[in-house]
């Protein structure tokens, strides 16, 4: 049987000002990647986003940045692998104590941001984010770029025992390189659900990303992305659910047939 997790950076709310469409969002989505206050979220959006994603069953994992909270956590920072350790550590036991309270298992970890990108090419924070994930629970997941763009966080997550689950971008762009083409560019994001939907299909069935030139790229995802401050989420992820379950495609959490080891398990 084929299956595929469907995740949603979420939580992203900040005092009196509300990012994306949470609460109709998580009825489509089987993971939640919870922003952890730093680069977006605060303790009130955390505590209610955690509530909600074990009302509606969905899989919760920490989505720690860059301390960069008017620039999204989307602008690299120049900071020591200390530094990285600690500021991931922190994030992590943040949203895992409110997991605690609402009785639910904090399951994955997934970088956002600068963070992210800057471990796909940079061994010193790729290193830094899987030991400070280790360091706070090695029965974690680790969320990395899936493709031959992801080998570097792949392999030191599972150098210091992590699980590794490996992650594409159906609204997304990608260079023919396999790197997630810069917000910066127009057309980076993508927010037509028939042509997200399709790309998603193409992800999961074929295990192929079409670059913007055309090129073809080869990936193994486990577990497809959408992003809840892009004004078409809602529209994205239930054309994305509505696509794969009708094409035979079981949607479920990350990790809920087992560690990486059995990757055939997965589309």
């Amino acid at each position: 049987m084929q299956r595929i997790d469907l995740n949603c950076d979420m939580g992203e709310s900040f005092g009196a000002y509300t990012i994306g469409m949470d609460p109709v969002v998580m009825k489509f989505i089987t993971s939640a990647n919870i922003a952890c206050g730093w680069h977006a979220g605060d303790p009130l959006v955390m505590g209610r986003t955690v509530q909600m994603a074990a009302e509606n069953g969905v899989g919760i994992g920490a989505h720690p940045g860059y301390p960069d909270l008017i620039g999204f956590g989307r602008r690299n920072m120049d900071c020591t692998a200390d530094e990285v350790r600690h500021y991931v550590v922190y994030q992590i036991g943040a949203l895992q104590a409110f997991c605690r309270v609402q009785g639910v298992n904090l399951r994955h970890v997934k970088p956002h941001g600068a963070l992210y990108l800057t471990a796909v090419d940079n061994e010193m924070v790729a290193r830094a984010v899987a030991e400070a994930i280790v360091s706070v629970d090695p029965d974690l997941m680790y969320v990395a770029l899936a493709g031959a763009k992801g080998e570097l966080m792949t392999r030191i997550g599972r150098e210091v025992g992590l699980k590794v689950v490996y992650e594409a971008f159906p609204d997304r762009a990608y260079t023919p390189e396999g790197n997630l083409v810069s917000r910066r560019l127009p057309g980076a994001v993508i927010q037509d659900p028939a042509e997200v939907s399709e790309r998603a299909l193409r992800m999961a069935k074929e295990n192929k990303i079409i670059a913007v030139d055309g090129t073809p790229i080869s990936i193994e995802a486990q577990t497809l992305c959408v992003h809840g401050d892009t004004p078409t989420a809602v529209k994205l992820v239930e054309s994305i659910r509505h696509a794969l379950e009708g094409d035979g495609v079981t949607v479920a959490p990350m990790g809920s047939d087992g560690p990486d080891t059995k990757p055939t398990t997965w589309v």
